[in-house]
């Protein structure tokens, strides 16, 4: 007697299955639907513009989404120069985030203060908010802060969802 044997994909076995981790699923989400907030303070909050423009078309990472209330946002894109004066009302932005959130220090001012030594100017956001990417370039162009944008998108696929959940909950029951 002749036996057939089926080869390949057996739709009775796993049909319509998909298997996954929860910390998976969730960061694809996330990184597929990051909603920049821009904190244009500088010449390159002109770049940052031309990202959403149709050109270079930001929407195609799922960021098109540009919010200007930090309640409704989870990624800062900071452009341009920080002030001490500006600093405090960054920090009050940031802090009004939900969480998870993420910074983009966009530019050699954002990053480094750039070519202001001076008393009048923070060099680097990062000594008010945590940045997560440094994008390089007075001003950069749009194609690099497209780069950062798929970078984050990288380092959120790769973030631990549950374990944080859970420690955060366990912080709150101690407090």
């Amino acid at each position: 007697m002749r036996t057939e044997s089926e080869i390949g994909y057996n739709s009775k076995i796993e049909g319509d299955v998909v298997v996954t981790t929860v910390d998976a699923a969730l960061n694809w989400f996330r990184k597929n639907s990051v909603w920049p907030m821009p904190m244009g303070l500088a010449c390159c909050a002109i770049e940052l513009m031309a990202v959403g423009a149709s050109r270079f078309d930001i929407s195609r990472f799922g960021s098109e989404v540009m919010r200007f209330s930090p309640r409704q946002a989870d990624c800062m894109i900071v452009a341009g120069t920080v002030t001490y004066k500006m600093a405090l009302a960054v920090k009050r932005i940031w802090d009004q985030m939900p969480e998870p959130k993420w910074c983009i220090a966009m530019g050699a001012c954002a990053s480094t203060g750039g070519m202001y030594r001076s008393y009048a100017v923070l060099q680097g956001v990062d000594h008010v908010v945590p940045v997560d990417i440094y994008v390089s370039g007075c001003p950069p162009r749009p194609e690099s802060v497209l780069d950062a944008l798929m970078k984050l998108q990288s380092k959120i696929s790769r973030e631990p969802v549950l374990e944080r959940l859970t420690i955060t909950n366990l912080n709150k029951e101690v407090a």
